[in-house]
């Protein structure tokens, strides 16, 4: 109920990412539920379609932890441990904020499937999908439960564990200090395996190299594995990435701007260093599939598909925006020190847009690269 009550009276732009969490959620509602009416009526392949819809389940629970890291009402505050609410209840208000947005998305994900199976009548598109949905076979109840209910139980412990008072006082004390991210290694190192186990899982098959689950044709297990892999070497070594561009652009004898941008960069590495790799391994498999898949071929993949990378974009973009806007809140005591001894409001912007031109400078490069290098074994 104090989680309602918390929820009720923030201000307008939490309660819109907080819808954003509830339309991402019902989108990935639906599409499990769309998985689990496919393999009623063709259980051969549906486990590799339970895969695909990983993916974007993945990127709604970090969008749903960026959220949940942003929300005023759970930060800790002076006074609110006298009346019950320390750092550890504020965790579990997070969680279970977290738990109520991502339920009503899940609810909402029901009520659609069923209507386009044809279960509620009398509403426009009803039946529309009766097909696809195997109207004619009853859906477990059971599976339908578990299945609705991953989303939530996943998005909100993983808040729980991320919002936990001694991981926040860590990531808190490492971000203050700035020492460089240890990650990058590691990421370079999980890139390139995953290039390779993707290359090697493309060799002998015939037919198309990676079908989409639009077409229900399923697809390689060790192209999907080898893309997981890729994605998450790009998100260990986005810090890093992040905080050598700010040391690089604070290099060489620097003026103000671009010692501020360099500082802020290494400062904020770990916020939205992850965020931007993960952004970076999403566009990069959206340039690979656009490079196998001209616009005259057919196309193998339906609205499921096309759901489905709408929600991992949305969610990888969103979760970048927020990321950032977390790193402004966090800056806003140094903005406020910086103005009160007379720094010009235009050195602050155009530090900014250094900041931002040098991650372009670094990543979209870097994308097309991955994106290059995963697309090559596929088109063979």
């Amino acid at each position: 109920m104090l989680a309602l009550r918390l929820a009720r009276g923030a201000r307008p732009l939490v309660q819109l990412r907080r819808l954003l969490v509830v339309a991402a959620s019902a989108g990935v509602g639906f599409l499990l539920l769309c998985t689990l009416g496919w393999a009623v009526g063709h259980p051969a392949g549906s486990m590799l379609r339970l895969l695909w819809c990983l993916i974007p389940l993945a990127a709604t629970v970090q969008f749903a932890v960026a959220v949940a890291r942003t929300d005023p009402g759970t930060k800790p505050r002076s006074g609110l441990s006298a009346v019950g609410l320390g750092p550890a209840r504020l965790t579990a208000l997070a969680a279970a904020s977290t738990a109520v947005s991502c339920t009503l998305g899940s609810a909402l994900a029901l009520l659609l499937f069923l209507h386009l199976r044809g279960d509620p009548t009398g509403l426009p598109l009803d039946g529309a999908a009766a097909d696809l949905l195997a109207a004619d076979r009853p859906v477990p109840v059971a599976a339908a439960a578990l299945l609705l209910a991953l989303l939530p139980v996943t998005a909100s412990v993983a808040a729980a564990l991320t919002l936990r008072p001694r991981a926040r006082r860590a990531t808190d004390e490492a971000t203050r200090e700035a020492p460089a991210p240890t990650g990058l290694p590691w990421g370079i190192a999980l890139t390139a395996a995953g290039l390779a186990v993707e290359t090697y899982a493309s060799r002998g098959g015939g037919g198309t190299p990676l079908p989409l689950p639009g077409h229900f044709d399923g697809s390689p297990a060790g192209v999907l594995a080898g893309w997981t892999l890729t994605a998450v070497g790009l998100a260990l070594a986005g810090p890093g990435i992040v905080h050598l561009s700010g040391w690089l652009l604070q290099a060489l004898r620097p003026g103000a701007v671009r010692l501020l941008a360099g500082r802020a960069l290494m400062t904020e590495a770990r916020r939205i260093g992850r965020p931007l790799g993960v952004l970076c391994a999403v566009v990069s498999g959206v340039f690979a599939a656009a490079s196998l898949y001209g616009p005259g071929d057919e196309r193998p993949f339906g609205p499921l598909t096309g759901l489905g990378a709408s929600l991992v974009i949305g969610c990888a973009a969103a979760t970048l925006l927020t990321a950032a806007l977390e790193s402004r809140q966090s800056r806003a005591d140094s903005t406020r020190a910086l103005r009160g001894q007379g720094a010009p409001v235009a050195v602050l912007r155009t530090a900014a847009t250094t900041r931002a031109f040098a991650l372009l400078v670094v990543f979209v490069p870097l994308t097309w690269a991955v994106s290059t290098l995963a697309a090559l074994p596929l088109s063979r």
